[in-house]
């Protein structure tokens, strides 16, 4: 998997291509209510890679009494086997995470921490600084294995129990993951209540001593935000955005806190825009059709609901 830097464009410009990191087989499953059978789950993951979506979360290696709908992760992972071309991404807490991730062939994990202290207790059971204390290791030893590694950073904009977060405060967080050998950092979202005044600000604040080519969006769309928050994103050089098939996810830890922001509708806007992501959007849309069907629900994507728009109409069509 390649984040290889590059300088970040002026203010306003809008990147040709955009890689896209999909999210829903992990942080979206993983906050479903129900949980869905490793065959369904090998079933979407491999519908999503067909789809050419070359990045992509698994599942974690949690306490399967703690998130059963992470429970098999490693059965996941024997029935997708290999794929040229495509990373299966798995989040990992601890060291016996690791140890899975590795018996399982994993090449690539995250792992993850917060920028508000109540989130942090709330959500890994620690402070901020116990939380990348026990990284430190850990990263280092996956590194020495050979995988790459991905740092999320929770809550960059707001809590949902302490309200905004200072945007300086992300920026010490960030340097701690990058200088334990974290390759990629994730600026999430979690409460859905960023705007993209406040993207750009924080972004403005990172982007002088972190590359674009090193940082990630994930945005959830609580508030209907997220694709403006996505566009803000873009316009200062940012090129790798999570989402999620279908708009799965949550947070049980961030009350009233939507799915992810949709893989579908993320590139109808991007298609849209002519910013190339290799991506096919019907194939997606199947795959989270496929996990309706599982879930018995319908999910949040307007595109998934929608489907294409209605060709234009010929010259000699009646007009309504």
């Amino acid at each position: 998997m390649s984040t290889t830097a590059s300088p970040s464009p002026t203010a306003g410009s809008i990147p040709p291509r955009v890689r896209l990191v999909e999210v829903g087989p992990r942080d979206g499953l993983q906050h479903e209510a129900g949980s869905v059978s490793s065959g369904t789950r090998v079933a979407f993951i491999e519908q999503l890679a067909d789809a050419g979506l070359r990045t992509i979360e698994v599942g974690s290696f949690v306490r399967p009494d703690l998130v059963p709908q992470m429970a098999g992760t490693e059965e996941v992972l024997k029935g997708l086997g290999p794929r040229e071309g495509v990373t299966y991404l798995a989040l990992v807490p601890n060291r016996r995470g690791l140890d899975r991730a590795l018996a399982g062939g994993v090449r690539a994990i995250a792992v993850f921490t917060a920028a508000s202290k109540a989130f942090a207790r709330a959500n890994i059971g620690m402070t901020i600084d116990e939380s990348l204390g026990k990284f430190r290791d850990l990263v280092a030893d996956a590194r020495g294995s050979g995988l790459f590694v991905r740092g999320y950073i929770s809550t960059c904009w707001w809590c949902p129990y302490d309200g905004p977060v200072a945007p300086a405060g992300i920026l010490p967080i960030a340097r701690e993951l990058l200088s334990m050998g974290c390759q990629e950092l994730s600026l999430a979202d979690t409460a859905g209540a960023a705007t993209p005044g406040e993207v750009r600000r924080l972004l403005e604040l990172v982007l002088p001593e972190i590359p674009a080519g090193q940082l990630a969006v994930h945005f959830h769309d609580t508030r209907g935000t997220a694709l403006a928050n996505v566009l803000a994103s873009l316009e200062l050089g940012i090129t790798t955005i999570d989402a999620s098939a279908g708009g799965l996810g949550g947070c049980p830890f961030a009350p009233g806190a939507l799915g992810n922001l949709a893989t579908e509708d993320l590139l109808y806007m991007l298609h849209g825009m002519g910013i190339a992501t290799g991506v096919d959007i019907e194939l997606v849309r199947r795959g989270s059709k496929l996990l309706e069907t599982a879930l018995g629900r319908k999910l949040p994507s307007r595109y998934l609901q929608a489907g294409p728009p209605p060709r234009r109409a010929s010259s000699g069509d009646a007009g309504a």
